[in-house]
């Protein structure tokens, strides 16, 4: 890392600790789940729907899984909308990036899921509807406005449903600043090996989950601490030695692209 971006990053975090939010205490736990061992379906479960549309939610919700992960994008006047890659060219019939495209346009857009079916791109707002009370979401914060973001998930009912995953500090800063109650999740560093080195990283940034094991000795430490490990196990040939591996090491859950298959060998294995 050269010298600029050391200072850049030293500048975020110094404005992170001025927000005096680094505290778990305000922390609230993450969202209720009837099952021991959570999963969570990505993008929704979308081998047959399109990926992150209502559709791919409802499958979700149908098959049992715990939560949705979700992707949060704004278009061009502020609208937030579900898509995972930053252009729509690559999903629907349409061209573009996103942000630079208006609300009215996207919703013209048309998906095709691998069983025929046409659908929509999704709106924040109806996804939160299609989940109150049914489906907690695992909300992958891609591009957006944490405040509108926000505001958005209060008036659908839905604080106590939401886990947060973050991608960059600025982020982070910001949900700590706005809403500093909601759950949210990163991704440790990989160069963390030690205890020490692992405290000291969360007493910067406190989290209340993390995707990831820098070192298989520091997951009782994880443990201790209360911080739940939901490990990443989606690919297109997951198969069940993936899911066993990752029960094995003692998580709290995994992300699948296959939701119906874990969720059926969890529950042969009396696991669910």
């Amino acid at each position: 890392m050269n010298s600029k971006k050391k200072l850049a990053l030293c500048a975020i975090l110094m404005s992170c600790f001025c927000f005096t939010c680094f505290s778990q205490q305000v922390a609230k736990s993450l969202p209720k789940s009837k099952h021991g061992f959570i999963v969570i379906a990505h993008r929704g479960s979308h081998l047959n729907k399109p990926e992150n549309t209502i559709a791919a939610i409802e499958e979700a919700i149908l098959l049992g899984a715990d939560y949705v992960e979700l992707d949060l994008r704004t278009t061009r006047d502020g609208q937030l909308v579900l898509l995972h890659n930053d252009r729509v060219d690559q999903v629907s019939d349409g061209k573009g990036l996103i942000k630079d495209l208006d609300f009215e346009t996207i919703k013209k857009l048309t998906l095709k899921g691998v069983d025929g079916s046409l659908h929509q791109i999704a709106s924040f707002a109806d996804a939160l509807k299609t989940c109150k009370g049914r489906i907690n979401i695992y909300l992958d914060f891609k591009a957006a406005d944490v405040g509108l973001a926000y505001k958005e998930i209060e008036k659908a009912g839905m604080t106590d449903q939401v886990l947060v995953y973050i991608n960059e500090l600025k982020q982070y800063c910001s949900w700590k600043k706005i809403a500093p109650k909601m759950p949210l999740m990163f991704s440790l560093n990989k160069t963390i090996r030690t205890r020490e080195a692992l405290l000291a990283a969360l007493d910067k940034m406190p989290l209340d989950a993390v995707d990831n094991i820098p070192a298989e000795n520091l997951l009782p430490v994880i443990r201790s601490l209360g911080i739940s490990v939901f490990l990443d196990v989606q690919k297109s040939n997951e198969m069940p030695d993936d899911w066993k591996n990752a029960i094995n090491k003692g998580i709290q859950g995994v992300q699948t692209d296959h939701p119906k298959a874990l969720i059926e060998y969890l529950k042969a294995n009396k696991i669910r």
